[in-house]
C-alpha cells in the first residue's frame, strides 16, 4: 500500500460533511419527533432520580443529563446538542485544522447522545454505521489542536486500515445475508424486479429502472452478489490494481443506489469508506500530477508478473460467477439468461469455509501495516522524535488490535459456528462496548418486501365522519400523480417508519397511535413532519374530528406512449383497514397516551438559562418552514464552493515560481543569525562595488560627450 495522506484527508473532509448532513437533518425533525408535544417525547427516556452524574452517564450515556445543570429541558437540550454538532461539523468542513481527533470525539459524543434517546426513529443501520465510523475517526484524525501540525504520522496506515476493515464487514455481510435469509427473490435472482417500486422512498429514476427487461434485472442481481461478496475479498490484496478495481466497483454500486433510491447519508458514508482503498499515487493520477514518491525503477519482470496474477484473479472470479449463476448469452434474442446453480447447503458450506480465513486475512493485513509503521518509526531522525513516534505506534497499534478483535463478534454473526469459536474474552469485551455502538453488525436488504405489491398506509381525516380527505406526506408515495421525491441526504424519519409500519399490524408500531393522537390535537410540530408548508396540510385551519388509516397496494404505472413523463406514476388497489376510526376520546388511544405521557402538561425542568434557551428558540424560528433538503443542500453548496475556491487559491500559490520563491524565503528564514549577518555584509560589499562601477561609467560617458563636442566644433 502506498502513501495514504491525501485519501485520509479526503476521508476526514467527507466525514465532516456527512456529520453536518446528519445533524441538520435530525435537528429539523426534533420538535415533531421528540419535543414535549411530539410523537415520542424524549423526556420520558431520561428519569432524573437524583443519582450522581457519573452513574446516570453509565446507565444511559448521553450528554442530555447536563440539561438540568444548564437550566434546559430535554427538548431544548436536544436542539442545543444538534446545533452544536451542526456548527462543529460545518467548521471542520471549512477549516482543515478543526478536522481534529478531539473535534471528532465531540461529534461522536453528540450523535451518541441523540441516539440514546432517539428510540425507534434512530434505530437504523446507517445511524449505527455513522457512530462506528465516527469513533474510528477519533483514531484516524490527527491531534492538530494540541500538536499544531498536520504532517503525516508513522501510524496513519494502521488506523486508516480500520476503515477498510469496516468497509469489508459492511459489504461482505450485506451480500451474505441476502442468501442466508433464504429469500426466494434473491435466490431466484428476481429481487430487483420488485426492489425499485417497493423500497422506502424511490426516486424518479427508479420508475425507469423498474421497467428494464427481466433478464437485465436478473443480471444486475448477479452483479450485486459479485460486488458485495467476491470483490470485498480483494480489499486486502497486496496488488494495488486489485484494490483500485474493487474501489471503482463499489463506487459504481453506490452511485446506482443513490440514483434510484433515497437512502439519506448512508451511501455517501459508504463512498467515504471506499476512500480507504486509494493511495496518494492514484489521487495524483486524478489530478494529472506527478507523484514524487512514485518508484518507476520497478523491474519489468516483476511488473509483468503482477499483471498476469491480476488478470488471473479477475478471470477466476468472473469464471466462478459464470458457473455459479449459469450465465449464458443468447445472441439471437440479444439477452443473457441466468439462474442460481448452487443450493443453500453449498453456500452454507462455502460460508463456513471462508469466514475464518477472512479473519486470518484481516490479521495478516493488519500485522503488515503494523510492521511497516514500526520500521517508519525506526527510520525517524533524532532520538526524541523516534521515541515519541514509537510510543504513538504502540498506543495506536494496541487500539487498532483491540478494535479489530471486538469487531469479530458482530462480523461472525453471519456464521454461527465461527462465532462460537471466538475467544470468550472477545465476547466479554464486545458486551462491554455494545451500548456505545463502537462496533455493529450489518446486513442490508435481507429479505425483499412487497412481492405482492408495495404496502402503503394512507391516513384519512374527517370533520363529520362521512366525507374523508387523504393526508398526503411530502416524501412517501401517496398521490398517484405525484412523482417520487428526491431527498438525499436528508432522512425523513417519519416517512421511513410509515414504510415499516405498513409491513405489519398497527399494534406492532405503537408510535402510530401517538401520530394519530397528535394529528387529532392539531400539533403543529407533528404536522410539519408531514408537510413543511403547513398550508398544504388539508386540516391546517382546524384539526380533524376523526382519523382512520387504510392499507393499499401500490405499483409503478405501466409505460405508455411517453417514457419521459409518465402519468400517473403509481397505480394502487385497496387492501384492508389498517387503523380503525378514532377520535380524541377513543379507548384505543388511552393506553398509548399513558405509556408515552402524551397528555402530560408539566415540564420536568423549567428553563432558567434565558440566554441559551432564547438563542435556541431564535434559531428554530429562522429555519421553521424551510424544507430540510433545501437547507442541507444550501449548506453543502456553500461549503463545497468555499473549499473549491480555497483549493484554487492554494494551487495558484503552489505554482513552480511561487514554490521556488517560498523555498528561498524559507531557507533564508531558517539560516542562523551569523550566516544571515555574513550574507548581509556580503550584499553590502556588492552594493558598494556596483556603486563604484556606476560612478566610473558616468565619468566615462561624460568624457565621451566632451570629445564628441570638440569633433563637431572642428568640423
Amino acid at each position: 500500500m502506498g502513501e495514504i495522506t491525501i485519501p485520509r484527508r479526503l476521508f476526514l473532509w467527507c466525514m465532516s460533511l456527512i456529520y453536518m448532513c446528519a445533524f441538520v437533518s435530525l435537528y429539523v425533525q426534533i420538535p415533531g419527533l421528540y419535543g414535549n408535544e411530539g410523537l415520542l417525547p424524549a423526556r420520558r427516556k431520561l428519569r432524573y432520580t437524583g443519582k450522581p452524574l457519573g452513574e446516570q452517564l453509565l446507565s444511559t450515556p448521553t450528554l442530555l443529563w447536563l440539561g438540568p445543570q444548564l437550566g434546559l429541558d430535554t427538548h431544548t437540550a436536544m436542539e442545543l446538542l444538534c446545533l452544536t454538532g451542526a456548527v462543529l461539523s460545518l467548521s471542520a468542513l471549512l477549516v482543515e485544522a478543526l478536522r481534529d481527533s478531539l473535534v471528532f470525539f465531540c461529534l461522536w459524543a453528540l450523535y451518541m447522545s441523540m441516539y440514546q434517546v432517539g428510540q425507534v426513529f434512530l434505530y437504523f443501520q446507517w445511524d449505527n454505521l455513522l457512530l462506528e465510523t465516527g469513533f474510528l475517526c477519533i483514531l484516524v484524525a490527527p491531534l492538530t489542536l494540541i500538536r499544531g501540525s498536520q504532517r503525516p504520522r508513522e501510524h496513519d496506515g494502521i488506523t486508516f486500515w480500520l476503515i477498510r476493515w469496516l468497509l469489508f464487514r459492511l459489504m461482505f455481510a450485506s451480500g451474505v445475508v441476502k442468501l442466508t435469509s433464504r429469500c426466494p427473490t434473491w435466490w431466484g435472482l428476481t429481487a430487483l424486479t420488485y426492489h425499485y417500486e417497493t423500497q422506502c422512498i424511490p426516486t424518479p429514476l427508479a420508475w425507469f429502472a423498474h421497467h428494464l427487461p427481466v433478464w437485465w434485472q436478473k443480471l444486475s442481481v448477479v452483479a450485486t452478489f459479485f460486488i458485495e461478496i467476491a470483490v470485498p475479498l480483494l480489499f486486502f490484496s497486496p496488488l494495488r490494481r486489485h484494490r483500485l478495481g474493487s474501489f471503482y466497483m463499489q463506487v459504481l454500486l453506490q452511485v446506482l443506489i443513490i440514483l434510484t433510491g433515497n437512502y439519506n447519508f448512508f451511501n455517501l458514508l459508504t463512498l467515504a469508506l471506499c476512500l480507504s482503498l486509494l493511495d496518494d499515487q492514484h489521487v495524483y493520477f486524478w489530478l494529472r500530477k506527478t507523484d514524487v514518491n512514485n518508484n518507476k525503477n520497478e523491474s519489468r519482470l516483476i511488473m509483468w508478473s503482477c499483471y498476469l496474477v491480476e488478470l488471473a484473479v479477475w478471470a477466476l472470479m468472473v469464471f466462478g460467477s459464470i458457473k455459479c449463476f449459469d450465465l449464458q448469452l443468447d445472441l439471437t434474442k440479444k439477452t443473457m439468461s441466468s439462474r442460481t446453480a448452487f443450493t443453500f447447503h453449498h453456500f452454507n458450506t462455502f460460508l463456513k469455509a471462508i469466514t475464518i480465513p477472512c479473519i486470518w486475512i484481516g490479521i495478516h493485513s493488519l500485522t503488515w501495516e503494523m510492521v511497516r509503521a514500526m520500521f517508519r518509526c525506526a527510520c525517524v531522525d533524532g532520538f526524541l522524535k523516534r521515541f515519541l513516534g514509537t510510543v504513538q505506534w504502540t498506543v495506536f497499534a494496541a487500539a487498532a488490535a483491540a478494535m479489530f478483535a471486538v469487531s469479530l463478534v458482530p462480523f461472525t454473526y453471519i456464521e454461527h459456528d465461527s462465532n462460537t469459536r471466538l475467544w470468550p474474552a472477545v465476547h466479554r469485551a464486545y458486551e462491554f462496548v455494545d451500548r456505545y455502538q463502537v462496533v455493529n453488525s450489518y446486513g442490508l436488504f435481507r429479505r425483499m418486501t412487497g412481492v405482492g405489491g408495495r404496502p402503503e398506509v394512507v391516513i384519512e381525516g374527517s370533520y363529520d365522519g362521512i366525507e374523508w380527505t387523504e393526508i398526503e406526506f411530502m416524501f412517501k408515495p401517496g398521490n398517484l400523480s405525484a412523482p417520487p421525491a428526491v431527498v438525499t441526504p436528508h432522512q425523513p424519519r417519519l416517512d421511513w417508519q410509515m414504510w415499516f409500519a405498513a409491513l405489519g399490524p398497527h399494534h406492532q408500531a405503537l408510535w402510530f397511535s401517538s401520530l394519530m393522537y397528535r394529528l387529532l390535537q392539531g400539533k403543529r410540530d407533528v404536522i410539519e413532519l408531514i408537510q413543511t408548508d403547513v398550508s398544504k396540510y388539508p386540516f391546517h385551519l382546524e384539526p380533524p374530528a376523526y382519523l382512520r388509516a387504510h392499507l393499499y397496494r401500490y405499483w409503478f404505472s405501466h409505460p405508455k406512449d411517453s417514457w419521459f413523463h409518465p402519468q400517473p406514476w403509481w397505480r394502487r388497489v385497496y387492501d384492508r383497514e389498517y387503523y380503525p376510526t378514532v377520535h380524541l376520546d377513543s379507548n384505543i388511544l388511552e393506553s398509548v397516551v399513558k405509556e408515552f405521557g402524551l397528555n402530560d402538561k408539566s415540564t420536568p425542568h423549567q428553563t432558567s438559562n434565558k440566554v441559551i434557551a432564547q438563542g435556541v428558540r431564535w434559531v428554530r424560528s429562522q429555519v421553521r418552514g424551510v424544507p430540510a433538503p433545501i437547507l442541507i443542500w444550501t449548506l453543502i453548496a456553500c461549503s463545497v464552493t468555499f473549499s473549491l475556491i480555497r483549493g484554487l487559491l492554494n494551487m495558484t500559490r503552489g505554482s513552480p515560481k511561487c514554490q521556488t520563491e517560498a523555498v528561498a524565503v524559507k531557507e533564508d528564514a531558517e539560516k542562523p543569525a551569523e550566516c544571515q549577518t555574513e550574507d548581509s555584509e556580503g550584499n553590502g560589499e556588492v552594493e558598494e562595488e556596483d556603486a563604484d562601477g556606476e560612478d566610473e561609467e558616468k565619468e566615462k560617458s561624460e568624457e565621451d560627450d566632451e570629445e564628441h563636442k570638440e569633433k563637431s566644433s572642428k568640423n
